[in-house]
């Protein structure tokens, strides 16, 4: 870690996760390099490798933020004063979702990729805030749903993050992919993240929401 002021370090960390959240609207993960990245900061490429080592641990560091940023709606959730009916519940759930597409793309296409070439220190440091996640979608349950078991919590964790895992595909397609499935006559109707994961928490919490 190069010497300076904790502040300064934390900025140009932001400053290489932003450069690379850019890019990664509109290019593949397998296309992005390190080159590319540097090119969008106000310090030079090879200062990258001072906070990051590889490319992969740039987006693992914007895989924790958008988990960060996630966690953030889900509180205001959990902190509402009154339990919600399943629809209300899932309707705000899915919005929470619907803002956090960079998450689902990265959760569904580049997980192991990023996991796997970066350093153990790192990794622990997003699966802490992936667990914290998990325990906040369990405060906002608690709270909305008093009803439910603990294993009943437990089993809604057990569909909804393996859901998220694959949503993300179902709402973006390419231009090729489309021509194949039209070639193909498979049958594509448009859906967004919302209009998929509305309908799938409500019918798994009807049962625990109050009369």
């Amino acid at each position: 870690m190069p010497k300076g002021s904790e502040k300064l370090t934390r900025a140009r960390k932001e400053e290489i996760v932003n450069a690379c959240a850019s890019l990664y609207e509109t290019m593949g993960f397998k296309e992005i390099t390190m080159r590319d990245i540097g090119a969008r900061t106000s310090f030079t490429r090879t200062a990258i490798y001072n906070y990051f080592q590889t490319k992969e641990e740039i987006f693992l560091a914007l895989l924790q933020r958008e988990h960060e940023a996630w966690i953030a709606d889900l509180e205001a959730i959990a902190q509402q004063p009154a339990a919600l009916s399943a629809e209300a519940f899932a309707d705000q759930l899915a919005a929470t979702l619907e803002k956090r597409s960079c998450m689902l793309k990265l959760m569904s296409m580049n997980l192991y990729d990023i996991e796997g070439s970066s350093r153990l220190e790192n990794l622990v440091a997003f699966k802490r805030t992936y667990a914290g996640a998990l325990h906040a979608v369990c405060r906002c349950l608690e709270a909305c749903f008093p009803a439910m078991a603990e294993e009943d919590v437990q089993a809604f964790l057990y569909a909804l993050f393996p859901f998220l895992f694959g949503v993300y595909p179902y709402t973006s397609h390419t231009e090729k992919q489309r021509a194949a499935m039209e070639l193909a006559h498979v049958p594509f109707t448009p859906h967004s993240i919302y209009t998929l994961t509305k309908p799938f928490i409500a019918a798994m919490l009807r049962p625990f929401a109050r009369a």
